[in-house]
């Protein structure tokens, strides 16, 4: 199945469809703003002004279908109606398609949408369809009315419209029998189609040349034997449909509204989940009461019971005696989220087998199955439509006439009972005895009530099981007959509207011998009303909505169901779900659970698939690990092991930790971190992109980098001060990118942020050594040093120590044993305090320091050897001048590295053993660190050259200093006599130009700074490796260099400083006509206006005087291979200068305001200062996009 082209197919036919329902609304004189009057009445007709500008003219009943349109809108909106209208005929369109593939029409089985003949005598694709081409001769019982509107559009070649009546037609046909989906079309959904088959880029052609036919065609099978083709398109093609209002309500800020609720909970189960959820439930209690291996074979994914203690087979032995006595016809099977039915259709399978296997026709089985056994809820209309529609096309394969026979499936959306007439109650009843009656009315009143606002909580509502039957019989009969009076207007409307809501509201009450589910996930996204309702009703598990269908699940189950659920894996270690889980072990059993982890289907979440049961004793479940695993569906690939249930309820929070070994189990009842040390989250600030910035953005002189104290925070001088926010997977060191403005006693925020919201915490736990970890990491987690110096954002908490950091307990946390713990109680990348806390800690009899200090040591050494470190002193590459060659510095700096990465390993495998035989988790854990969990770099060519780069460009833009370690210059009064080797650049602008025309050249200042380093003897092979290392285009090595400064660069620059870049790029555009850098820390009024006229207009003339050499060469020229090489340059210096004369026209405009600006306001805002026009900025280069980016959004 190609996903792919479904996918496209799906989003564009609703835009396309939306656009041509908003088209056709227009010509009937309606908009999304106004729904105009008629400018002419009569008796029979109206006339509209259309939006075209012209006017069209409406029979009577065109006139009625206006009105009921524009009543829909004023009582639910123009864009509701408009979507409703679009995905109308989107379902219908497909169902069709799926129909005329596996030759399913009705009444004839003629195509509508295709031609079954490929091509034409004349062997042209033949795109008119089978229906087109046939009619009038289909035996469609046409009127001499629609005989002759058919030979007319034939005789006048207005095919268009003559396959529009006759697809309204075939819907109409269909609604005989497929009424839940192809409901009359006498209404305003007619008006508002318009399809073509003529046209390519129209609905049906793209549904007909996008998707393979194969794909649509249930006898289709793969390469491996398996259906390929299956009702399942359906639900692909609901799900992508749905990708755009999906992405528009994640996007927007706030809650999701009820009627984006269906959008953004549709997620398709994939087939293999639903395989393993049905077979495992339905099919489980079959074969426990009705023994037969021959059955259980046709079931991939079926799971074997596990072996039982004594006792729990006893009590296994009574349900499966119990489930000997079911026929099939006895088994009801529910999914309260059925979407577009997935699970449903392939239950319908199992139920089919199952029938045979009691001795049932297809026939009679597949009549039987609809009227007895599946059952669906959903809160979407286009769900339940498509549902409907697919259990019955399943059906359809089992019994050929099943469409006729007027049998109609349990499956339904929840609808409200907002709209009902209540007066009208008063009517029904009649031929009731006066109990009878008032019982009815009370229980309807009742059920009227719970279904209010219905579609806010969609199945989740509990309906009580009233006398469904006499309910029936209320509504069945009125006495209205002798009292019609305005009272009674619209009563037969109401008395649909209830027989509709008893049948959804008896499938909401009764109970299930089988729920199979894939219940919505929202989380936070609740809205203000459905979340107050989960708080009242399912108190328990009110964290998202998956979690209250968990329990929704248990309420709609029978005494001995089998349940089988698909889900986010929170509620299996999340703290807010401990009530859950404790509830789920002590009322229930699970019999199999496969953990997927993330990528399972299109969910960027772990997930899990279980199946469970009523709890009868301590039982052994089956837990199968699909974690990392890409094939999941292969059941080759699955590892599976058998634990008892009663181990959860020996681990912390009743944590289902599968995995958990009984050695590993004994360690939970050690003593908590929690009860040994202090923990400590971190600030809040309350508006971090007011009061955090990167170290590097700020100016020196007002950010407290080395030696704080305390006394800082009064000091005025000081505003930004060290800030850890956690940063990425790192041990030991590092990560230490922030600073934060709590200067003046944090002046700024209590000033600016209401007292509710930020959080300071206790100021005697600032700048004092200890152990964070970041609150948001990876898949692993990691323990760091917190210097003296560096305070702690919300985003990284600690443990405080007055004095000496604990190094037993730093080792401790960033041992193997230690994650394994941590990744019980929570598998998620979330670490919060008070998984930290509950964590059980580990006390050896070894002195850990001296491993510690040096891991410490070794980490430091990595992290503050390049630039983004504060503390960062010269480039390794760099650290003695003289005659060196660059590649032997290098290979010995390499060596060196690689022996301390060596080192560390050793160190951190010396912890795992320790920690791990302490444990005695010999067994388990392999103490062989993974080189991935070593949070030190390893050396690597290229990025390390760049990084060397790097460090010239600091130096020739005076931020470091070859006579000086560390930062030399970042604001503030700047100190020349500090640099006496190398001179920094006195304007503050370096040019880079693809050719040489300035003399201080960013290509000619590199090779300064290279010959002062190392000497001239060894310049050119410095440059020679430098070239290799980069790797860019060109014939020399000085070539390759200028070539890199032109394309990547500044890329490379937006990396290392993480979107922030300090140095500016000044970019004329694609043709490489002028760029130059400025080192925002040296920024003033005058910059841009400097840039302008000292080095643009130069760069324009050099340009000017090239272009006149290379065409006094062209003129002159005595050989074709000279003249063709001045004719480029021609051609390059022409469209260099036209691009510099608009870049100079447009950068004079910021040069012209002297825009000034403040580094305490951080890159983002003071490069957005310097805006050219409302699209661009000083750089629109490509390598300049990921900084736009955020620039633009900020704006937003």
């Amino acid at each position: 199945m190609n996903k792919n082209a479904i996918k496209k197919f799906a989003i564009d036919a609703r835009n396309k469809l939306i656009a041509s329902v908003t088209d056709k609304a227009g010509m009937l004189g309606i908009t999304p703003d106004n729904c105009s009057e008629a400018i002419t009445k009569g008796a029979d007709f109206e006339v509209y002004k259309t939006t075209a500008g012209t006017e069209v003219t409406l029979n009577k009943k065109e006139c009625e279908q206006r009105r009921k349109l524009v009543d829909q809108i004023h009582a639910r909106g123009f864009e509701a109606v408009v979507e409703e209208v679009a995905y109308t005929w989107f379902n219908r369109i497909c169902a069709i398609r799926f129909m005329e593939v596996n030759d399913y029409m009705y009444p004839v089985r003629v195509r509508v949408l295709s031609s079954e003949k490929k091509s034409t005598v004349s062997g042209l694709v033949k795109n008119e369809p089978d229906v087109v081409t046939m009619a009038p001769d289909i035996d469609w019982d046409f009127t001499d009315k629609e005989r002759k509107e058919i030979i007319d559009a034939k005789m006048n070649n207005r095919l268009d419209d003559l396959f529009r009546m006759l697809f309204i037609k075939q819907c109409n046909l269909l609604h005989e029998v497929l009424p839940g989906l192809f409901e009359e079309t006498e209404d305003y959904t007619e008006m508002l189609l318009n399809i073509s088959f003529t046209n390519e880029d129209d609905v049906i052609r793209m549904l007909v040349d996008g998707i393979d036919e194969k794909d649509f065609n249930i006898t289709t099978v793969d390469e491996e034997g398996k259906a390929a083709g299956q009702v399942e398109i359906i639900g692909w093609l609901y799900q992508y449909y749905n990708t755009e209002p999906k992405n528009k309500a994640f996007a927007k800020k706030g809650k999701i509204t009820k009627e984006e609720v269906p959008a953004v909970t549709q997620l398709f189960t994939p087939d293999w989940i639903v395989r393993y959820m049905v077979e495992n439930s339905l099919g489980r209690m079959w074969v426990e009461g009705h023994p037969d291996d021959e059955l259980k074979s046709k079931w991939k994914y079926y799971l074997d019971e596990a072996e039982q203690e004594e006792s729990v087979q006893q009590e296994l032995g009574k349900i499966k005696a119990e489930y000997a006595t079911l026929k099939p016809e006895d088994i009801k099977l529910i999914d309260p989220c059925m979407g577009s039915g997935h699970i449903l259709v392939y239950a319908f399978d199992v139920f089919m087998q199952i029938y045979e296997n009691a001795g049932w026709s297809q026939r009679d089985a597949a009549q039987s199955i609809i009227q007895n056994n599946i059952y669906g809820l959903d809160i979407d209309d286009r769900a339940a439509q498509l549902s409907y529609f697919a259990v019955l096309m399943k059906a359809r394969q089992y019994d050929r006439r099943i469409l006729t026979r007027g049998i109609e499936p349990n499956v339904y959306a929840v609808q409200e009972s907002n709209g009902i007439n209540r007066g009208q109650l008063k009517y029904f009843g009649a031929g009731l005895a006066e109990e009878e009656k008032k019982t009815a009315l009370l229980q309807m009143e009742g059920l009227l009530n719970t279904l209010n606002d219905a579609k806010e909580y969609g199945s989740l509502l509990n309906v009580e099981d009233y006398d469904w039957e006499l309910l029936e019989k209320f509504v069945e009969n009125t006495n209205a007959e002798s009292q019609i009076s305005f009272d009674t207007y619209g009563l037969d409307e109401t008395a649909e509207q209830l027989k509709r809501l008893i049948r959804i509201g008896k499938v909401m009450a009764q109970k299930y011998q089988v729920v199979a589910t894939n219940p919505p996930y929202m989380g936070g996204s609740m809205n203000k009303k459905l979340y107050s309702f989960v708080d009242r009703y399912y108190r328990d598990a009110k964290s998202d909505m998956y979690t209250a269908f968990i329990e929704r699940a248990n309420y709609l189950a029978s005494r001995n169901a089998k349940i089988t659920l698909v889900t986010p894996e929170t509620w299996m270690f999340l703290e807010s779900y401990n009530e859950l889980r404790r509830k789920l072990l002590t009322n229930y059993n699970l019999i199999s659970l496969c953990h997927l982890g993330t990528g399972a289907f299109d969910a960027g979440f772990g997930t899990v698939v279980f199946c469970y049961k009523k709890r009868i004793g301590a039982y052994n479940g089956i837990y199968v690990d699909l974690k990392g695993i890409k094939e999941k569906e292969r059941i080759e690939n699955w590892k599976i092991k058998i634990v008892c249930d009663k181990l959860f309820k020996n681990l912390p929070n009743n944590i289902i930790a599968y995995w958990c070994s009984e050695n590993m189990a004994k360690v939970f009842n050690n003593k908590k971190i929690g009860e040994c040390f202090e923990l400590e989250s971190g600030i809040v600030t309350g508006n971090n992109t007011l009061f955090l910035r990167f170290w590097y953005e700020t100016s020196l002189k007002n950010t407290a980098l080395y030696n704080v104290t305390n006394e800082f925070l009064n000091n005025p001088k000081y505003k930004w001060f060290k800030c850890n926010k956690g940063g990425g997977y790192r041990k030991w060191y590092g990560n230490y990118d922030y600073v934060v403005d709590i200067g003046n006693n944090a002046i700024d925020i209590k000033s600016n942020i209401d007292s509710s919201i930020y959080r300071l915490r206790n100021r005697k736990n600032y700048f004092l050594k200890g152990i964070n970890w970041p609150l948001i990491g990876v898949d692993r987690f990691s323990a760091k040093y917190t210097p003296y110096d560096v305070i702690n954002n919300k985003a990284a908490n600690s443990i405080h120590f007055q004095s000496k950091i604990d190094k037993n307990l730093f080792a401790y946390l960033n041992s193997k044993v230690y994650n394994a713990l941590l990744l019980m109680i929570n598998p998620t990348v979330n670490y919060p305090l008070s998984n930290i806390a509950s964590s059980p800690y580990v006390e050896v009899d070894f002195d850990f320091s001296d491993i510690v200090d040096e891991c410490l040591e070794i980490s430091k050494e990595d992290y503050d050897s390049f630039e983004y470190s504060s503390d960062f002193k010269r480039h390794f590459l760099c650290t003695k001048i003289g005659n060196w060659k660059i590649k032997e510095l290098y290979n010995s700096w390499e060596e060196k590295m690689y022996m301390q990465y060596e080192r560390l390993v050793n160190l951190e495998e010396k912890i795992n053993k320790i920690y791990i035989h302490a444990c005695g988790l010999e067994n388990e854990l392999d103490y062989k660190v993974d080189h991935n969990d070593i949070g030190i770099r390893v050396p690597k060519l290229k990025e390390d050259v760049v990084s060397f780069i790097s460090y010239s460009i600091g130096c020739m833009l005076g931020r470091y200093s070859l006579d000086e370690e560390g930062l030399i210059y970042a604001g503030g009064e700047c100190d020349y006599g500090r640099y006496k080797t190398f001179l920094p650049d006195e304007d503050n602008c370096i040019p880079i130009t693809d050719e040489e025309y300035f003399s201080d050249d960013i290509v000619a200042r590199f090779i300064e700074f290279v010959k002062i380093v190392y000497g001239a003897d060894t310049l050119e092979e410095n440059l020679d490796f430098i070239a290799n290392v980069l790797g860019n285009k060109g014939n020399t090595s000085r070539e390759v260099i200028r070539n890199y400064f032109l394309k990547d660069f500044y890329t490379d620059h937006l990396k290392v400083y993480q979107k922030r870049p300090i140095y500016w790029m000044f970019d004329s555009g694609k043709q490489n006509g002028f760029k130059a850098l400025i080192y925002m820390h040296r920024y003033d009024a005058d910059t841009v206006g400097r840039v302008r006229t000292d080095y643009l207009h130069k760069a324009q003339k050099y340009v000017e005087t090239a272009m006149q050499s290379a065409q006094y060469t062209i003129d002159n020229a005595t050989s074709a291979s000279e003249k063709s090489k001045a004719t480029k340059a021609v051609t390059k210096y022409t469209k260099q200068l036209a691009e510099m004369k608009i870049y100079d026209e447009a950068i004079a405009h910021v040069a012209n305001q002297r825009i000034e600006i403040d580094l305490d306001d951080g890159v983002k805002v003071n490069y957005a200062k310097l805006k050219i026009d409302n699209n661009r900025y000083i750089s629109p280069h490509r390598s300049n996009l990921l900084c736009r980016r955020f620039f633009y959004a900020q704006e937003k």
